[in-house]
């Protein structure tokens, strides 16, 4: 049977419902899910089928995130809804202090399977407090797992990933993905982390990207196909673990490498991809890596000014060409 198109939504929707299925352990927890199914309808149909295992809290990420971690510890898979990527600030100790060392500071004794999920990313117009992308944060941070699909199906594959590994996983979900559809395979899906997958074939520069940013790159190219220039599109999927094996062999194929985030440049995860190329394929490379990122102020509410702020189509054209044009 051919898959169906889903959304973005749907696909997360489904998936937790197989997995609560499976696994009665599993349970949500978070602000307003019962009233609404969650703000963009990732959680539709789950409140009444699971009424005991959908939670709604008071508003307080601190307390969400703790219990959540928690129920964790004594054998729960809790997923925690943060309603907001911008969020994640007011639980940082829960998060980075707790959840990330207590494998390590246990001596491998517990585990902590907990699924901390968030919207993130701007073109909403939701201003500075709801439009941050804040994957580095917590890349950067050890003892953490970070997840950024950017379609129906890999969201599927990766959240039924996340809810079975028993380490915490930051999971983070664009706002601007939960209604854009695409084939979504029918029961058991899952996707490892550390797997990127190549959504366009190309032989003269790679684009490497993820979450919304795989659709402004794959525009990119259709742009840049009218000019005779052919570039391939790899989706990371997950960021800790990355899979730099599939950025090596199409480097070593185009010669050149162009990063593209949403995230603001400075810190930004493209400078790790950047460096690790650098530093492993330098005598593959016929022209310096380029990253292209949003800029480094906090995202504006006029939506002008936002997509000033954020990456476009014709910045990662601009940077594609500037990249080939160093060659």
């Amino acid at each position: 049977m051919a898959d169906r198109l889903l959304s973005c939504s749907e696909a997360l929707a489904e998936a937790l419902a197989e997995e609560m299925e499976r696994d009665d352990t599993v349970f949500i927890i978070g602000e307003d899910l019962r009233a609404h199914d969650g703000i963009f309808g990732q959680f539709k149909g789950l409140p009444d089928k699971y009424p005991d295992r959908v939670i709604d809290t008071p508003i307080s990420e601190t307390c969400i995130v703790g219990a959540g971690l928690g129920a964790a510890l004594t054998g729960m898979r809790p997923l925690v809804d943060l309603h907001f990527a911008d969020f994640f600030t007011t639980a940082m100790d829960e998060i980075a202090n707790q959840a990330a060392k207590i494998r390590y500071m246990f001596g491998g004794q517990a585990s902590l399977p907990l699924v901390i999920w968030a919207p993130d990313g701007g073109g909403l117009s939701a201003a500075a407090h709801h439009s941050q992308c804040l994957e580095a944060w917590f890349v950067h941070t050890p003892g953490l797992k970070v997840v950024v699909p950017s379609e129906p199906a890999d969201v599927k594959g990766l959240i039924k990933t996340a809810i079975r590994d028993d380490d915490p996983v930051v999971f983070f979900q664009h706002k601007k993905l939960f209604a854009q559809k695409g084939p979504v395979p029918e029961g058991e899906y899952l996707i490892p982390f550390g797997k990127g997958d190549i959504k366009r074939k190309g032989r003269d520069i790679t684009i490497i990207t993820y979450s919304r940013m795989v659709y402004f790159c794959r525009e990119a190219a259709e742009q840049l196909a009218k000019e005779g220039i052919e570039a391939e599109i790899i989706d990371l999927r997950t960021l800790k673990p990355f899979d730099f094996e599939i950025i090596a062999e199409s480097v070593k194929k185009t010669y050149h490498a162009l990063v593209v985030h949403e995230a603001c440049l400075t810190g930004g995860f493209g400078a790790e991809i950047a460096a690790r190329i650098g530093e492993d394929l330098f005598d593959d490379l016929d022209a310096p890596v380029t990253r292209i990122g949003a800029k480094d102020v906090p995202i504006p509410f006029s939506p002008v000014l936002e997509n000033f702020v954020l990456p476009q189509v014709g910045d990662i054209v601009k940077g594609a060409k500037k990249v080939l044009n160093r060659a």
